[in-house]
């Protein structure tokens, strides 16, 4: 009877506190679905998710299309700076090797007396006299050798250019005194010649003087004709030569050239007729004015400007330089800050 007792009570607690099998299967199941949809994310968390994900990656594209400008920029600034320099030395060689012509005038009150060199060749000289102020007097007759105030010298000797040529030039000093209106009136008479033109050929060279204090005359006047240019006077003319000197100062050297100006005026023979065979040359020689032209080489180019330039240019270029470096790094922090953001996600998703 305890027995029956027992087992039945037994029975009825287990009917009543305990379930069976399938109860407990049942609510093991029930559980693992609520931790599944637990861990499930909801769809508003997927939708915040991919708004952040988008919001950092635009944040990304325009660092990097920010970064490109940037370097676009720092490149053309270092082709600017380039050409810049380029252009600039450019300029500074061109300045240098090709100077800039400067012209002045120096009033002077007389002229260092120049050397005029004439080649008369069968011609003789009648007349030769220092006149003022333009008075030029009556011409001298034929028969008639006139007093010579003029300093001269005769001197012989063969051309720069062929040494079988021998060359007879009758030198004379020319006009100072320009403020008096100084003049030399030279008169030549040739009674024949075997030239197929009737002109006489002169030369004007610096001083005169240089022409006396030379030791060998000859040599001297071989070097003024091959630097010094030659010009004729006709004969049954008389030629009006009016002078003007110009000096030309270049790059450690000096030059002298004479400019002329000259007129010619129609001789009108009264002689006899037996006497018109002798041909009459008539020249002078006056300075035009009391002024020395003076051309001077001028180098324009200035090396300080040049070097400030360039140093500006290197200066800009080494920023740049620095700008496009520190971008650089900025690009390669920013990057490996996303790629780690990147990484976070993932593993965060995983």
């Amino acid at each position: 009877m305890l027995r029956r007792d027992t087992s039945r009570s037994y029975q009825e607690f287990n009917g009543e506190d305990c379930a069976g099998p399938e109860h407990y299967q049942n609510n093991a199941v029930s559980e693992v679905e609520q931790d599944q949809a637990s861990c499930d994310p909801s769809p508003d968390e997927d939708i915040v998710d991919n708004n952040l994900m988008a919001v950092g990656f635009n944040k990304a594209c325009l660092k990097n299309v920010f970064t490109v400008i940037l370097v676009l920029i720092y490149l053309l600034l270092t082709t600017v700076a380039v050409f810049l320099a380029y252009q600039t030395i450019s300029d500074f060689m061109e300045k240098l090797n090709h100077p800039v012509m400067s012209v002045s005038y120096k009033e002077v009150e007389e002229f260092a007396a120049p050397g005029i060199a004439l080649y008369p060749g069968k011609a003789q000289l009648l007349s030769c006299k220092h006149h003022y102020h333009d008075n030029i007097p009556p011409l001298v007759a034929l028969d008639i050798l006139e007093e010579r105030n003029c300093i001269k010298e005769e001197v012989i000797y063969h051309g720069p250019y062929s040494n079988q040529t021998q060359k007879r030039a009758i030198v004379v000093r020319g006009p100072t005194d320009v403020r008096n209106r100084e003049l030399l009136f030279l008169q030549f008479s040739r009674n024949e010649t075997e030239e197929d033109f009737s002109a006489i050929s002169y030369m004007i060279f610096a001083k005169f003087s240089d022409m006396l204090e030379s030791s060998d005359k000859a040599a001297f006047m071989m070097d003024c004709e091959r630097n010094y240019s030659m010009w004729t006077f006709s004969g049954g003319f008389r030629t009006w030569v009016k002078m003007s000197l110009v000096k030309t100062s270049g790059r450690g050297d000096e030059s002298v050239e004479f400019r002329q100006e000259s007129n010619v005026v129609k001789y009108i023979d009264k002689r006899p007729p037996q006497e018109q065979a002798n041909e009459l040359f008539f020249v002078v020689f006056q300075w035009r004015d009391p002024f020395i032209q003076q051309v001077k080489d001028i180098v324009t180019a200035n090396p300080w400007n040049t070097i400030a330039i360039l140093c500006g240019v290197f200066m800009a270029l080494f920023k740049a330089a620095d700008f496009a470096k520190l971008s650089i790094k900025w690009t390669i922090k920013i990057r490996k800050r996303n790629l780690r953001a990147k990484m976070r996600e993932l593993n965060q998703i995983s």
